[in-house]
């Protein structure tokens, strides 16, 4: 189960990035967080996996409270982004090993790693291949399938499609609503509104770091999703809001320049991706290095 109870991240700038997020993904359920670029669906995504520390509320995986138990919770998820960081060098199965590994997923054979890769969807020929000659489609699906080896039980995806051809971003649809049936609890970023209502449980919209709106797959069946989002938008906007609680404005206006807002996300990212760098070599012993452009 992935859940965020009342979810609030302001940066030091008080720029504020995430507002009272509720949400709840069920077992078996694909949940997509739906938005424009800036809306606040990696910063959740960020707080899921204690990239980032909240400013409020709570962050929880399979129950367990990520931010005060950040390791335990991080058995039971694995992440996917928009581009799956891969050693170019190796092939796919030595990638698919490697990531194992890192998860303490010692045990492994070949024949785990090829069956993995082959339920993805990947071609035989590619499994020896180095990664560096794969297309972004292909290393999406090697993505998935660290996830797959993981076993997690929750799955956690930041615009994966982006960027992917028609038959790749359905190709990889399809993997998701696999492990949908094998019960694992997804929750997915996206702008992409047709590939969201086609695989989606439930839809979140996101705007300006609030969830303005929730429809489940069967409402969406009578209703227009792209209709809905820009509705959503537009009335959000629209909306007289005096105020946002103790964590106060957004701004003069209502409204935060996007460049900006990203810079202090990327900032604040890298900031706590070296301090959990550092943690894994003090508490696992494991040496880590920044990889070489």
């Amino acid at each position: 189960m992935i859940e965020a109870k009342n979810l609030s991240k302001r940066y030091e700038d008080n720029v504020l990035a995430l507002d009272a997020l509720n949400l709840q993904v069920n077992p078996g359920e694909i949940y997509c967080l739906l938005g424009a670029n800036g809306a606040g669906k990696t910063t959740a995504i960020n707080l899921f996996l204690d990239f980032i520390q909240p400013t409020e509320g709570q962050v929880l995986l399979n129950k367990i409270d990520v931010t005060e138990m950040p390791l335990e919770a991080k058995k039971h998820v694995a992440y996917v982004s928009e581009n799956v960081m891969l050693y170019a060098n190796f092939t796919a199965r030595q990638n698919l090993d490697y990531f194992a590994k890192l998860g303490r997923k010692r045990n492994l054979k070949k024949d785990d790693y090829y069956r993995a890769m082959k339920e993805v969807g990947l071609q035989e020929k590619a499994f020896e291949q180095r990664v560096k000659e794969f297309s972004k489609g292909m290393r999406q699906k090697l993505g998935i399938a660290i996830a797959m080896v993981k076993d997690a039980p929750a799955l956690l995806l930041d615009e994966p499609t982006a960027g992917l051809d028609p038959k790749a971003g359905a190709e990889f649809l399809e993997t998701l609503i696999d492990l949908r049936a094998k019960g694992k609890a997804i929750l997915m970023s996206t702008h992409d509104i047709f590939r969201c209502k086609d695989v989606a449980d439930r839809v979140g919209i996101m705007k300006e770091g609030r969830k303005v709106m929730e429809r489940t797959h069967e409402e969406l069946a009578h209703e227009n999703l792209e209709q809905l989002d820009l509705d959503a938008r537009r009335h959000h906007r629209d909306a007289d809001h005096p105020g946002r609680g103790d964590l106060g404005q957004r701004g003069q206006d209502g409204e935060v320049d996007d460049a900006r807002r990203h810079l202090v996300l990327v900032s604040g990212l890298q900031r706590h991706l070296r301090a959990a760098g550092d943690r894994l070599e003090s508490e696992m012993g494991i040496e880590v290095h920044q990889p070489a452009v």
